[in-house]
Parts: C-alpha cells; sequence; structure tokens
C-alpha cells in the first residue's frame, strides 16, 4: 500500500475538491449577479475545510465491491463524494445555529460571522437574527447544490444503480433532518433524572444525526455504485453504523477534551453548549451527589470559565464516564473492524476502508 496519506491515495481529496470547485463556480457564475457573493465566498470557506473522510469511505467501498476500476463509475462515486461534502456543509451551518455555537473550524461559525458584519456596518434589525436568517440560508443554497451534485454524478448510470443510489442519499438526508429534531427535543427534554433513558436519546441522535450519514450511508453509497447484492450490503450497513457511532462518540470526547490547536473549536465547548451526550449521562449515572449537582449546574452555562471547565473535566473522569465511552468506543468499533478485514472485499479496497475506519474513531480533530 502506497505512503502516500490516507485521504490522498489515490487522489481522492483533489479530485473531490476539483469536483467542489467546479460546482461552487457553476454557482458562482449563476449568481453573481445578484449581488450574493458574501455566501457564496461563505459556502467556499466551509466546504473547503473538510476532511473528506465521507467522501474517501464512499470512494473505497466501491473500490471494494467493484468487479473493475471504471472510469465511469470512478468518476460518479467521486461526485457523489462531493455531494456529501455539500451536505455536510449545510448539516454542519444549521447545527451550528441550532447550538449556538461560537465557532467552527479554527473560525467564526457562520451565523456568528454575519452577525458580526452585520454588527461593524451597523445595519438596520439585531445582527443576531440577522447572522442567523444569512447562516439559514447559506445551509439551504448547501443542500440545493448537494443535490444538483448528486444527480451529476450519477446521470450517467444505469438505472439498476442510479435509482437505488438515489435512495440511499434521500433516505440519509431526512435521516439526518430527523437526528437534529431529535437532538433539539432532547435538549429540551428533562435531564439527569433517569440516566439510563438520557443515554438512549443520546445514542438514538447519535445514530439518526451522524453515524449514519458520517460512515454507513457513504459505505453503502459506494456498494451500490459497484452492483454489490443485499447481503453484502447488509453486513456493510451493520459495520458502517457501529464505526459511524464510535465515530461521534469519539468527537463527543474530543468535544470536552480535544487540542483547541486541532478541533478548531475551544476547550470544553461542548460543556458550555450543554451538549446532552452518551459522555455525560454515563457520568451523571455513576457520580456522587455533590459531582452529580456540580456536572448539572455547570452544563450548558455559557460564561463557564477555563478553570470550570477543568473540574467538570475531572467530574467525568471521576465518574469512570471517560473511561467507560473510551470502552464503548473499542466495543463498537472492533468487531465492525474484524468484519471488514475478513469480509471478501477486493484490495486495495478492503484494506482502505479498514484503515479509514480506525482513522474515524482513533483521531484527534
Amino acid at each position: 500500500m502506497t505512503s502516500a496519506p490516507l485521504l490522498d491515495v489515490d487522489d481522492v481529496r483533489s479530485r473531490v475538491d476539483a469536483r467542489l470547485t467546479r460546482h461552487l463556480d457553476a454557482l458562482a457564475a449563476e449568481l453573481t449577479h445578484l449581488g450574493a457573493d458574501d455566501v457564496l465566498d461563505e459556502l467556499r470557506r466551509m466546504v473547503a475545510g473538510g476532511k473528506r473522510l465521507r467522501a474517501a469511505f464512499c470512494y473505497w467501498s466501491w473500490r471494494a465491491h467493484a468487479a473493475d476500476a471504471d472510469p465511469v463509475t470512478a468518476e460518479a462515486a467521486i461526485g457523489i463524494g462531493a455531494a456529501l461534502e455539500l451536505f455536510q456543509a449545510a448539516a454542519l451551518v444549521h447545527d451550528d445555529v441550532m447550538d449556538d455555537s461560537d465557532t467552527r473550524r479554527g473560525r467564526p461559525a457562520a451565523h456568528r460571522r454575519f452577525a458580526d458584519q452585520h454588527a461593524a456596518e451597523a445595519w438596520a434589525g439585531p445582527s443576531a437574527s440577522f447572522g442567523e436568517a444569512v447562516a439559514i440560508l447559506l445551509g439551504d443554497l448547501a443542500l440545493i447544490e448537494c443535490d444538483r451534485a448528486f444527480a451529476a454524478a450519477v446521470a450517467g448510470l444505469e438505472p439498476g444503480r442510479r435509482i437505488p443510489a438515489r435512495g440511499v442519499f434521500d433516505r440519509m438526508r431526512t435521516e439526518v433532518i430527523a437526528g437534529q429534531y431529535l437532538d433539539v427535543l432532547a435538549q429540551a427534554a428533562p435531564w439527569g433524572d433517569d440516566p439510563a433513558s438520557d443515554e438512549a436519546r443520546a445514542r438514538t441522535v447519535v445514530r439518526a444525526k451522524s453515524a449514519r450519514y458520517s460512515v454507513e450511508h457513504p459505505l453503502v453509497l459506494g456498494a451500490v455504485l459497484a452492483g454489490a447484492d443485499d447481503a453484502a450490503i447488509a453486513g456493510l450497513s451493520a459495520a458502517g453504523l457501529a464505526i459511524g457511532e464510535a465515530f461521534q462518540l469519539r468527537d463527543d470526547l474530543l468535544g470536552v477534551f480535544g487540542n483547541p490547536a486541532t478541533t478548531g473549536k475551544p476547550a470544553g465547548d461542548d460543556l458550555r453548549e450543554g451538549k446532552r451526550t452518551v459522555l455525560v449521562a454515563r457520568a451523571l449515572a455513576r457520580a456522587d451527589d455533590a459531582d452529580r449537582a456540580a456536572l448539572l449546574d455547570g452544563l450548558g452555562r455559557r460564561d463557564l470559565a477555563d478553570d470550570d471547565v477543568h473540574r467538570l473535566r475531572e467530574v467525568l473522569r471521576r465518574a469512570g464516564a471517560v473511561a467507560e465511552v473510551e470502552a464503548l468506543i473499542d466495543e463498537l468499533a472492533g468487531p465492525a473492524l474484524d468484519w471488514l478485514a475478513a469480509a471478501p472485499l477486493a484490495e486495495p479496497g478492503r484494506e482502505m476502508l479498514v484503515r479509514l475506519g480506525r482513522a474515524a474513531v482513533d483521531r484527534h480533530a
């Protein structure tokens, strides 16, 4: 296997980037006469910051299941990867509005950036409302463009592959929207009285909002492109869901303990945002009364100082929640990665899927 960086093998990252540039250039040409350059520039920035992990899962799943790497289907896999990245951009912009997040990838979140512009220009009305409105429209624009990108990617495929792929892509998007709703609902519902129910709700949100569209559906899309049978897709789907859930649990740990230089968000930001995660549910279930009260009091306080964040981190550690979530990540990802390693898949696709899966759950950002 080549020693190239994982996401650059077969030039997947650069090919997806080129496809994204082509789509956004066409969008700019379509809209330039309307004076919406600021929104288009922000969309370019959002799309430019991705790791291309979802695109890589799709591409290498296709390679792993394909009898031959024909150029037409190769380009379809790259094009679907670009559509996945545009959908990711839409999801992140809307998620930041709903979570009232300040930053994304080391810079102001879109709604904050436009609110700051409004304030600097001394425009009429509330700056925060303006920022949220523009961010919602920005996310909508990314959703429209992701649909166009997908349609363009599969246009040259036979109906037996184009139609099932469209079904997976559409189901992925509706599940994420439902997952977002469940997340909003979980944030509003009572929390801490029944930690077992809290954890069950948190894991439902993880699967619907993140796990499936981050790993499972990209894997299935690649397999559908290759014409994989139902049994192969069922096994791949189960493995992808488990890896995807582990991926999000790792993200939850990084949201509390990650290095801001690599995560692009302030340390402990998930605590300030009050995210209802498996990590917090496990801590509430096992902490003593004093630590439990401290966690419930601090969770969701936007004014938490760094010292406060440090104390809450220690609560999570003392309760054993960090170790338990690490164990849960291993429990989910280990068998799924073993399944991929043993599956009757073509090389180098199989090896690349295992490497990508490990990278998803063992990452630092």
